[in-house]
């Protein structure tokens, strides 16, 4: 049974989308160059597919450029992130961000340095809510 197609960027388009967040516009060649650095080799023919999907769904814009088309990212890295995150607090948590903060205090461990921004980020909105 074929999987129903997500909201969200796939592992692949995701793959793709921080690279081009990092660097755009980029052609197909540079795109498949710059997977390959990262250790993800795919054959050309594959990674103009793959971004002619993106277009279709909205994630890249594709520009004509001599015989060439360079493609860069429609959607910004904050908006994706955001979706996905929220997709994950509501369907995981149950939209508590309480938890998802206890669990990640689970899941890793944290430097004097890092608790004390945290603290300080939490402070801070808590003067923005009163």
């Amino acid at each position: 049974m074929p999987r129903s197609a997500s909201e969200h960027p796939t592992e692949l388009e995701l793959r793709i989308l921080k690279i081009l967040w990092r660097q755009s516009p980029l052609r197909v060649r540079e795109m498949r160059e710059a997977l390959a650095n990262e250790g993800h080799e795919i054959a050309h023919t594959s990674v103009i597919t793959m971004l002619n999907i993106m277009v279709e769904k909205g994630y890249l814009k594709r520009q004509p450029v001599k015989n060439a088309f360079c493609f860069e990212p429609r959607v910004s890295e904050k908006d994706i992130s955001a979706g996905m995150l929220g997709d994950v607090i509501d369907r995981v948590f149950d939209g508590s961000a309480m938890a998802v903060a206890l669990s990640l205090f689970d899941r890793s461990d944290l430097n004097p340095e890092e608790l004390k921004e945290l603290r300080r980020l939490v402070n801070q909105k808590v003067k923005e809510q009163t």
